[in-house]
């Protein structure tokens, strides 16, 4: 493994995405909006079973161990000749850190014309990603020990993702998102410290006021209402855009908070619970991506989660079975959340750590679609429509387009499905049972509720109702 001097020069000199200016906590546009698969590509080229043979496997040993400044692409342009397909997945892997017109990227395209048989433009990260996803192309075996290397040379932080053998990550939709590891210890965290490497900084125990001091918030301000054992509190999107995860407490238990700004989704996991013998959870972001979805992970046992489902996917929470119970998020105005839960905190207008926020930290980052490999959408819905997803159990997924669920509540006709009842709550919705117990509920981007939950029901009302 390369020193941390070369980890630098590779995260400096050669990537895209971040400008190594040294301004700490800054979310980072990081990608070219686009979720478009080649035009008319062809089908998925044929690969080989088995392993990948000596000469292959040596050849991605020299290529890896070239990395960052000498890379050898001579050897890129023998795997290229390869015709062992899966090997396109690491050279995905390789175009995330290398801009265009790079040298590397230039050559990775010419090898990739060869390998699949398709012509790659030059910004070429995200529709080869996507390409290779909707291919579903098996990875090549061995495929973790390749790809770990140019991550680690961004970020040693990120080594305990990849050490677990038995992880549950598909490591083929793991990228990087533009940022590196919150590992900040827990006493700087919660004084507000910055991240000096530039992280997402999770918010930890942040300070709050009640609604009448809330005012400092516009009532048409977007907040993620959160009630636990009759206690409501409020979270302002402004301040989850910066911070992208708050560890908390509400109604007596802890509860860890995060925001997958790539996929409008905010969502609520208690974290006081954990297996025997460990700590509470203390939530982190971890700079990485699953199909666009943040990747967090637990600060003491460097276990990765599935942000959707809250189940741990690597490590010794892995190991443990364990999966973070969910409750509830309702995505409201301040002005309705307030009106609905009079008795409602709200997270104080610096968080408790004299911290200023922008009114619009993102910038439009995503008004033009998925900013990252996605693969192809669910045709359904637009792939940023808004749902608000419903957990009916460990297999099964409902989903409801809030636009419509919204003009249906209004004009009073009822939301339902398959045993399911949508009722709206401030300017949000919430989903109950046949019983009138509520099921767990979180809105997001279509894209990535259908992607994490293919097989979803969705509730539509063409000329007075259906689903498909």
């Amino acid at each position: 493994m390369k020193s941390l001097i070369r980890a630098s020069a590779l995260s400096c000199a050669l990537l895209l995405a971040v400008a190594c200016s040294g301004a700490a906590d800054a979310p980072a546009q990081t990608a070219t909006a686009t979720h478009a698969l080649v035009p008319n590509p062809p089908p998925a080229p044929p690969h080989r079973a088995g392993p990948l043979g000596t000469t292959v496997e040596a050849d991605l040993d020299v290529l890896m161990a070239s990395l960052p400044d000498n890379v050898a692409l001579g050897t890129i342009a023998r795997l290229g000749d390869s015709g062992d397909a899966r090997i396109a997945w690491l050279f995905a892997d390789l175009l995330r850190f290398y801009p265009p017109g790079h040298d590397v990227t230039e050559a990775v395209r010419a090898a990739l014309r060869t390998l699949v048989g398709v012509e790659f433009r030059t910004d070429a990260w995200v529709p080869v990603t996507n390409q290779l996803i909707s291919w579903d192309l098996p990875a090549p075996p061995g495929y973790v020990t390749w790809k770990r290397v140019p991550f680690e040379l961004v970020e040693p932080g990120w080594a305990p993702f990849f050490d677990d053998p038995q992880s549950l990550f598909d490591y083929r939709f793991l990228s990087w998102g533009g940022v590196r590891i919150d590992d900040r210890p827990l006493d700087l965290a919660e004084q507000g410290a910055p991240c000096l490497r530039g992280c997402i900084p999770a918010l930890d125990h942040p300070a709050v006021t009640d609604a009448g001091h809330g005012d400092w918030y516009p009532d048409g301000g977007i907040v993620f209402g959160v009630v636990v054992n009759g206690e409501a509190r409020a979270y302002p999107k402004h301040i989850m855009e910066v911070h992208e995860m708050v560890n908390d407490s509400l109604g007596g238990r802890a509860i860890g908070v995060p925001y997958c700004t790539l996929c409008a989704s905010a969502q609520a996991y208690f974290t006081d619970q954990p297996p025997a013998g460990q700590q509470r959870i203390e939530l982190r972001t971890s700079g990485l991506l699953s199909r666009s979805n943040k990747v967090m992970f637990d600060l003491h046992t460097r276990s990765a989660f599935d942000t959707f489902s809250g189940a741990a996917v690597s490590g010794p929470l892995r190991e443990a079975g364990f999966v973070l119970e969910q409750v509830s998020v309702v995505t409201s105005t301040w002005g309705e959340w307030k009106r609905a839960h009079p008795e409602t905190t709200i997270v104080s207008r610096d968080g408790g750590i004299g911290r200023s926020y922008p009114d619009d930290p993102l910038r439009g980052r995503d008004d033009f679609g998925p900013i990252f490999p996605i693969g192809p959408v669910d045709a359904r819905l637009p792939a940023q429509a808004l749902v608000l997803g419903v957990e009916l159990d460990a297999n099964d997924r409902v989903a409801f387009p809030v636009g419509a669920a919204r003009d249906a509540l209004r004009a009073g006709r009822p939301v339902a499905i398959a045993g399911v009842t949508v009722i709206g709550d401030a300017a949000g919705l919430r989903a109950f049972d046949g019983q009138g117990a509520e099921l767990v509920s979180h809105q997001a981007f279509w894209f990535a509720w259908s992607q994490f939950w293919p097989q979803t029901l969705l509730w539509l009302e063409p000329l007075g109702g259906g689903a498909r």
